[in-house]
C-alpha cells in the first residue's frame, strides 16, 4: 500500500558537466516507482561522502555515473519507507531505513555467503549505477536495506551507512587488541572521527593527525588520547612514535590519499604494525610499498578495506545507539547543498557535512 502523500516529483542534486569541472544543481526529479522485491524510501537526510566527489569528477578508474544514467551520487540516506513492492515481507510502510554504498549484491556466490559481499562481482554501486542518496525519493532492495534502530537520529543515522561501517570494516580487519595504538591522519574527517570513537569504544588508543584548534578540539573530545598539528608540528612521525611507547604505532588507518606518504614513518619500528588502506587516490597518483626485507625483519603489513558489510552496518549502528558515536556533523538544507559540496571538495569540513531534505 502506498501513501496517498508521495509526490510525483521531489527534489534532487543533480550533476551537470560532469568530470573535474562538475556543477550541482537542486531541482525536481520524478519519484520512482518500487519494483515487487524493493522498497520506497523518503529520505530525511544524506551525507556527504569524498566518494561523491570522486564519482562527480569521474577520477576513479570506473566508469562514469552517465554510462548508467544516472546523475545524482550520494550513498548516505536514513530515512522511511513509504512503499512495498508486491513481494517485500521484511519491511513495512512506517519503518526506518538506510541506504549503503553497496546498492545490492548478487546474494549467491562465495563472498556474499560470508563477511566480504561488497567485493562481489555482480555487485551494483549507489550514486553510480543506481540514483544515489542526493535525491529525496529512492528505491531499495528489500533484502539489502538496512533498518536503523530506535534512538539513533536520522542524522547520526546516515553517515554511520557509510563512514562508520567502513572505519569499523577496516578496524576488525586490522586485528588490533585493547591498548594497541591507532593513528588517524585526518582524524576531524567524516571519517576519520568515526574511526577514533569506534577505536576507543574497541578499547584502542587512537591518535588523530590534523591541522587547526577547531579539529584538535574535537579529536581530543571525542576520544583521542594525542593530536598532532601538521601545520605546527615540524615531525609528525617522529612525535608520533614517541607517544606510542617509542616505537610506534600498531596500525595507522589511512582516509586521506595525502597521508599515504607518511604512513611508513608512523609505524616506527613497531614488529608486526600495518599499515590499512581506506582513501581512494586517482589511479597512479599514489604508490606504498618498501623493500621486502622490510616486510621480514619487521612483519609489517599493507592491508586495503573497502566499504562496510550489511553486518559491519548493523554493528556500527548499534555503537551509535548505545551512545558511542556522537552526532559530528554540519547539517545543511538541500537547497544549499551546492554550497555544501564546495567546502567539502575544499577540505574544510570538520565531521560530516549532512544535507536536510526537510529543511
Amino acid at each position: 500500500m502506498a501513501d496517498a502523500r508521495i509526490p510525483k516529483t521531489c527534489k534532487a542534486g543533480v550533476v551537470f558537466n560532469e568530470g573535474m569541472n562538475f556543477k550541482v544543481v537542486v531541482k525536481e526529479v520524478p519519484v520512482p516507482e518500487p519494483g515487487p522485491n524493493e522498497v520506497l524510501i523518503k529520505l530525511n537526510t544524506t551525507g556527504l561522502c569524498g566518494s561523491d566527489l570522486h564519482y562527480m569528477m569521474n577520477d576513479l578508474a570506473m566508469p562514469k555515473m552517465s554510462q548508467f544514467g544516472v546523475r545524482s551520487p550520494g550513498h548516505e540516506g536514513a530515512g522511511v519507507v513509504v512503499k512495498i513492492g508486491a513481494n517485500v515481507r521484511n519491511f513495512k510502510v512506517g519503518d526506518r531505513a538506510g541506504i549503503k554504498p553497496v546498492w545490492d549484491t548478487c546474494g549467491a556466490c562465495e563472498l556474499c555467503w560470508g563477511d566480504k559481499e561488497t567485493y562481489c562481482d555482480s555487485v551494483k554501486l549507489t550514486g553510480l549505477v543506481t540514483p544515489g542518496t542526493y535525491q529525496q525519493y529512492v528505491v531499495s532492495p528489500a533484502r539489502y536495506t538496512t533498518p536503523i534502530p530506535e534512538g539513533v537520529s536520522d542524522e547520526v543515522a546516515a553517515p554511520v551507512m557509510c563512514s562508520a561501517s567502513t572505519m569499523y570494516r577496516s578496524l576488525v580487519e586490522s586485528q588490533l587488541r585493547p591498548g594497541d595504538w591507532a593513528v588517524f591522519p585526518g582524524g576531524s574527517g567524516g571519517v576519520g572521527i568515526q574511526g577514533i570513537q569506534l577505536a576507543k569504544a574497541m578499547g584502542f588508543r587512537p591518535i588523530a593527525v590534523d591541522s587547526s584548534d577547531e579539529k584538535r578540539e574535537l579529536c581530543l573530545r571525542l576520544g583521542a588520547e594525542a593530536f598532532f598539528d601538521f601545520c605546527e608540528t615540524k615531525d609528525v612521525p617522529g612525535e608520533v612514535v614517541k607517544t606510542t611507547d617509542g616505537k610506534g604505532a600498531h596500525a595507522v588507518f589511512v582516509t586521506a590519499p595525502q597521508a599515504y606518504k607518511d604512513a611508513h614513518a608512523y609505524l616506527g619500528t613497531r614488529v608486526g604494525a600495518k599499515i590499512m588502506c581506506i582513501g581512494l587516490p586517482p589511479p597512479g597518483t599514489v604508490l606504498l610499498g618498501a623493500d621486502p626485507s622490510a616486510y621480514v625483519f619487521r612483519n609489517f603489513s599493507i592491508s586495503g578495506t573497502l566499504v562496510g558489510s550489511m553486518r559491519d552496518t548493523d554493528k556500527a549502528l548499534d555503537f551509535a545507539r548505545r551512545g558511542m558515536l556522537k552526532p559530528i556533523y554540519e547539517k545543511w538544507p538541500i537547497d544549499r547543498l551546492p554550497e555544501a559540496l564546495e567546502k567539502l571538495k575544499e577540505g574544510k569540513v570538520a565531521g560530516r557535512c549532512v544535507i536536510d531534505f526537510n529543511a
